[in-house]
């Protein structure tokens, strides 16, 4: 009680402190909270209810319980379908089906209805006793099946039947993404913005449009060309549509319709692309014929050393270390980089590469851009390999002359086998005697020379290089293949995004923030990047939070001075460092969880990124406070940034952050200035997508043939309302990104869990919403097969293939034949039928029964 009376109590000093100001006005604690009296008879009273609650357990809740050590067979053999095996196998006399949510519900119901069964729905376990039905499914958590024998009854989970997975693992493996995807999608997309239209060009987006067309409404992507010509895209066809990167958004070069501008620019393009894919493969062929070195991985050792990681690892995470173990373990030299967040994880993949080179016989370089990072990743790397007789050294300017000394004699008779250090390691004198792995974190803050000496290494050791937002030189060669590239971007449990504001230099606000962080017990940094008037800007933060202890921090100190200083920040013996950006990279001190910037317009956007990455880093609520001048005296780039930064705030924005960069700062050079260019003309994710046709085909021996329209159009039309009504998703913005993700699915595994996640998040599908999904299913069955155009309505459609279609003439032919009443050929690319098809759902099973006959395809 006493704790409730202090947080009412300094909840009311802060209003009436804060209250008198008519720009930002706040309201009162008794509008916000309960008084301390009440909350405690709450408490009391919620106490009671759980009390009484757990006296009223039913006796068949009971039985349950008691027989839950009964599970049903372990998992389930997908080889032969486990749905028949469970369900008409030795059935129960009352089975219940158990579903994670009502997503997988509806997914479990309708591949139960394909088999014949037909489940009746139960909300509760009271509601499947009362009915006693043979046959239930319901929402519920439950992990493993229950047999109970006494009551006759058979309680089986989706999972055993193969329909999901863990809940767990499901959630986390949705926050991962695709690089190129990240590129493509529209979620940030703003009215005005700059789109690309695969067969019409750049464009400007303005907004979602209904339109009646046949007397159907269907909604339509408006997108306006140069002279106000106007393009309205069916939703269903949005995956011909992507953001546009490769310059400033104000820059980017809009197209006329109806002119062949866009067919020029394509064409230039292609023809550029074709020679970049035979360069980009000769270097792969160069990188190919110069053998490294295949590290064998020591399998027993290495899941001791991981098991020794004191934190559970995300999907993506685990991906990212297979990925380099992989590497490791292939003669051709590793050159992958690791794009994560600040906190994510990315050290812990570094370790475990490491772990396999030095258990190889190699010695292990660590190649950081300044001396705290040094330090941090030297304690880090020493705790990891303390059990592990691994000698683990540091070189930087905080080590004297004769450690420095001792540290190169150890590399060069193969003594040391880990060491961090500065670009001292880039200096002559510095000889391994068996270097096997570069490790490079951040490598864009290297200068001009030492990415050269980057470069000599890298072509002789593996290298792995760590960042959270690529430069846009490293992000453009990593995603057109000349540098491995793996993602992390799920967060660690528990973590939660650093709220971020940008704001003009506010005193009032300062202290505020200031003294929250203060009162919880935390930390706080203060950055300001110039030395010069570091000490003008600490005489005002201390008149106005005189109650904060503060210590000032900058590069040009002497190394002891600083080092001191950041030991009794990392230690909590002050509260304030006030300091210039040396904190950027690596300062790991989870107290510390709000940060101010002055003058953040100076700073470049990985530098904000980074720089906000240093708060954050538990579980507690972080902020980023961002002071630049007014809006009118920044420069277009300045306010981008800190539009962006302000923007992106939640986990995991770094490589989506680091694709705004791009846009900001041009593409830059893969390969020469004319492959540059041909980015700002026709986007950086279409120029992308180019490449990697250009280089699929070269590698199979056939010319690339990117300007084909049939190998990316494909209209599917069915003559039904395909949208996701307003009612239903009311916000326009959610409707376009939603559009953008059912269209851009490229799988059928895809396309039902975005199914699932709609139905878990927005409730049970309107018909319109459900043949929006059905028509692009349709769609992916249908590319599998070559097909371009699919045209159906009650009495009749046809189908229409491309050049390059895989269905056996044979097959075909063999249909018409058959069946010379239902379909004709007219011509030797169209396959014309008649039916009789009124309901909707039925036009798209037939239509699925045609494709599958024509191209024997599982359609589910």
């Amino acid at each position: 009680m006493d704790g409730l009376e202090a947080g009412w109590s300094l909840a009311k000093e802060r209003y009436e402190q804060l209250c008198g100001n008519p720009e930002r006005p706040i309201l009162s604690p008794q509008d916000l909270f309960w008084k301390p009296s009440l909350l405690t008879n709450q408490i009391q009273h919620q106490l009671t209810i759980e009390m009484d609650s757990r006296k009223s357990v039913t006796g068949d809740a009971l039985v349950l319980s008691a027989n839950s050590a009964h599970p049903m067979g372990g998992g389930a053999d997908l080889n032969r379908d486990p749905i028949a095996r469970y369900l008409t196998q030795n059935p129960a006399k009352r089975n219940l089906v158990v579903t994670s949510s009502a997503g997988r519900r509806e997914i479990t119901l309708s591949l139960l209805l394909e088999r014949g069964l037909n489940p009746t729905q139960v909300q509760s376990w009271s509601e499947f006793i009362a009915k006693s039905p043979p046959l239930a499914i319901t929402v519920g958590e439950l992990t493993e099946g229950l047999l109970l024998p006494k009551i006759d009854l058979r309680v089986v989970t989706a999972q055993q039947l193969g329909i999901e997975k863990p809940r767990q693992q499901t959630r986390r493996r949705r926050s991962a993404r695709h690089p190129d995807a990240i590129i493509r999608e529209l979620i940030d997309l703003q009215v005005g913005a700059p789109v690309i239209h695969e067969e019409y060009g750049v464009g400007r987006y303005r907004g979602l449009e209904n339109l009646v067309v046949d007397g159907i409404m269907t909604e339509f992507l408006q997108i306006e060309y140069s002279g106000g010509d106007k393009l309205y895209v069916p939703v269903h066809s949005l995956h011909l549509v992507s953001r546009y990167t490769g310059t400033a958004p104000e820059l980017a070069p809009l197209h006329r319709l109806g002119s062949d501008q866009w067919t020029k620019a394509k064409r230039k393009a292609a023809h550029q692309v074709r020679d970049t894919a035979a360069e980009l493969l000769n270097l792969y062929a160069q990188r190919a014929a110069k053998r490294g070195t295949a590290f064998p991985l020591l399998e027993d050792a290495y899941q001791q050393f991981a098991s020794q990681f004191l934190f559970e690892e995300t999907d993506d995470q685990l991906e990212a270390i297979q990925h380099v173990l992989n590497d490791l373990q292939a003669e051709q030299s590793m050159d992958r980089i690791i794009c994560g967040d600040v906190g994510f994880g990315k050290t812990e993949v570094a370790l475990r590469a490491a772990f396999t080179a030095i258990h190889a016989g190699y010695q292990v370089a660590v190649l950081v851009p300044t001396t705290l990072l040094a330090q941090q990743h030297h304690r880090t790397f020493s705790d990891r390999f303390a059990s592990w007789a691994a000698n683990v050294e540091l070189l930087s300017r905080f080590r004297n002359n004769s450690d420095t000394k001792n540290v190169l004699s150890g590399l060069s008779d193969g003594s040391v086998d880990i060491v961090i250090g500065t670009h001292k390691l880039l200096q002559g004198k510095t000889k391994f005697k068996r270097l096997g792995l570069v490790i490079i974190d951040e490598e864009h803050r290297f200068g001009v020379r030492q990415k050269e000496q980057l470069k000599r290494l890298r072509a002789e050791v593996d290298t792995l290089t760590m960042t959270a937002t690529p430069i846009p030189r490293t992000l453009n060669m990593s995603l057109g293949g000349l540098r491995d590239l793996s993602l992390i971007t799920t967060p660690p449990a528990d973590r939660i995004s650093v709220k971020t504001f940008v704001s003009e230099w506010n005193g009032q606000l300062i202290r505020e923030a200031v003294l929250r962080e203060i009162r919880r017990g935390g930390q706080i940094y203060f950055v300001h990047n110039r030395i010069e008037s570091i000490e003008r800007i600490a005489e005002k933060v201390r008149k106005l939070v005189p109650e904060a202890q503060m210590k000032v921090a900058h590069g040009q100190m002497s190394a002891r001075d600083l080092e001191g200083i950041m030991l009794d920040f990392y230690h909590q013996r002050f509260n304030l460092l006030l300091c210039s950006t040396i904190i950027e990279s690596g300062i790991d001190i989870p107290s510390a969880n709000t940060i101010i910037i002055n003058q953040a317009d100076r700073l470049g956007l990985a530098q904000l990124h980074q720089l906000r990455g240093r708060v954050g880093r538990s579980y507690h609520q972080a902020y980023a406070y961002f002071f630049a001048p007014p809006r009118r005296a920044l420069t277009a780039d300045a306010l981008k940034r800190l539009e962006t930064i302000e923007a992106l705030e939640p986990l995991g924005s770094g490589f989506t952050l680091a694709t705004h960069d791009l846009e900001i700062r041009g593409a830059g050079e893969l390969l020469g200035e004319e492959q540059s260019g041909q980015i700002q003309a026709i986007g950086f994710a279409l120029y992308n997508e180019f490449l990697a046709k250009a280089v699929n085909s070269l590698r199979t021996g056939k010319e690339p043939d990117l300007l084909d329209p049939y190998s990316y159009m494909l209209e599917v039309d069915l003559g039904l309302a395909a949208l996701i009504p307003d009612d239903y998703m009311p916000d326009v913005h959610m409707r376009l990104v939603q559009y953008k993700r059912i269209a851009s699915a490229d799988s059928q595994h895809a396309l039902r869990e975005l199914q699932v996640e709609f139905i878990d998040r927005f409730g049970l599908l309107p018909p319109a919403t459900h043949t929006l999904f059905e028509i692009t299913r349709l769609r992916l069955l249908a590319q599998q097969l070559g097909v371009v155009k699919i045209q159906a309505g009650p009495s009749d459609g046809h189908i229409r293939f491309g050049e390059h279609s895989t269905i056996d003439p044979l097959t075909l032919l063999s249909l018409v034949e058959d069946e010379p009443e239902n379909y004709r050929l007219d011509g030797p690319f169209k396959l014309r039928f008649e039916w009789d098809q009124e309901s909707g759902k039925n036009r798209v099973e037939a239509l699925e029964a045609i494709l599958a006959r024509l191209g024997a395809h599982e359609t589910r």
